[in-house]
């Protein structure tokens, strides 16, 4: 194996210092992949902005906030495709879900081409809402056609917006995930479960709360995640590597043993006040400590709690 170049250590000191989470998405992107090797399909200098949001006087972004193109990691092409957070806490418009549909369209025809998603997002746009919801619908039928055609959809989630609403059922549909202790997973979020069923139900204000019920650490305990990383962008990168590896096949035999997994789940743990409830039940002697516990013992942990969630997949 011949010596990296400087470049490229470079980089591999950048990712080692970098946080996913404080990080834009063209920052995960550049990162994620090999030195120089993203190419950017649609990007801003193309323009492709929302028909909407101008009439609301809100500000446009000539991505739209979805960045979508190729590259490689570690010397194997793959597409990409990445939420920016920042803007308009990466919600799902016509143009943002558009752009994803697409590549997930490419994916399906390329097949033996893994695609990441950099999940950063609040959800579907209000002032776009018929046309983010049909994203949605759209964006998880070329997902499944995706993986029909034997492509393996890869989700990283540990951005500052989580991945909630539409987003957290895309997530659902990937063939992994892979999610930081910052990364939230939910359809519904805190302040939303709050104003239908009131802070008696769920206290949006109650951060560890918030953290304990849809954060990363729960989300593997519970099989919503294969893997769990610290917040580092190489961390990132090792665990893609790692599930781009490994090749599952999707059909019927594989949804009904999920559907069956689901279904164990809620049986067992369906009567559940809290989260710290379902780790005892799990075997975990001290969930108390669980919140708290440094990225290294928490995944010592989750390995011997649970076989990565999506083996079925």
């Amino acid at each position: 194996m011949s010596a990296r170049s400087p470049v490229e250590r470079g980089a591999g000191q950048q990712r080692k210092a970098a946080s996913w989470y404080e990080a834009s998405a063209r920052e995960r992107v550049r990162l994620l992949l090999d030195v120089h090797s993203f190419q950017e399909l649609l990007g801003p200098e193309e323009r492709q902005i929302s028909p909407h949001l101008h009439i609301f006087n809100l500000p446009e972004q000539f991505d739209d906030g979805m960045i979508v193109g190729k590259g490689l990691l570690v010397g194997r092409k793959v597409f990409i495709a990445a939420q920016e957070g920042r803007f308009m806490g990466g919600a799902f418009g016509e143009v943002h879900g558009a752009k994803l549909t697409g590549m997930l369209r490419a994916v399906r025809d390329a097949a033996s081409i893994p695609l990441f998603i950099l999940f950063d997002t609040g959800g579907v746009r209000l002032q776009e809402a018929n046309a983010g919801e049909l994203a949605i619908a759209e964006i998880m039928r070329a997902l499944m056609e995706a993986r029909i055609a034997g492509a393996r959809v890869i989700g990283l989630i540990g951005g500052r917006a989580g991945c909630y609403g539409g987003g957290g059922l895309i997530a659902g549909c990937c063939s992994a995930l892979v999610v930081s202790e910052q990364g939230r997973i939910s359809v519904s979020g805190p302040e939303v479960i709050e104003t239908n069923l009131g802070a008696e139900e769920f206290d949006s204000k109650d951060r560890a709360l918030v953290w304990r019920t849809m954060g990363g650490k729960h989300r593997r305990l519970i099989g919503g995640a294969d893997m769990f990383v610290d917040d580092t962008i190489e961390s990132f990168r090792i665990a893609a590597v790692k599930l781009m590896r490994s090749p599952r096949a999707f059909d019927a035999d594989v949804l009904k043993s999920e559907q069956s997994r689901l279904r164990q789940r809620l049986d067992q743990f369906g009567s559940c006040a809290d989260a710290r409830d379902i780790w005892r039940m799990e075997g975990v002697e001290d969930p108390n400590a669980v919140p708290e516990m440094a990225p290294d013992a928490f995944i010592a942990l989750a390995d011997k709690i649970r076989e990565p969630c999506h083996d079925a997949r």
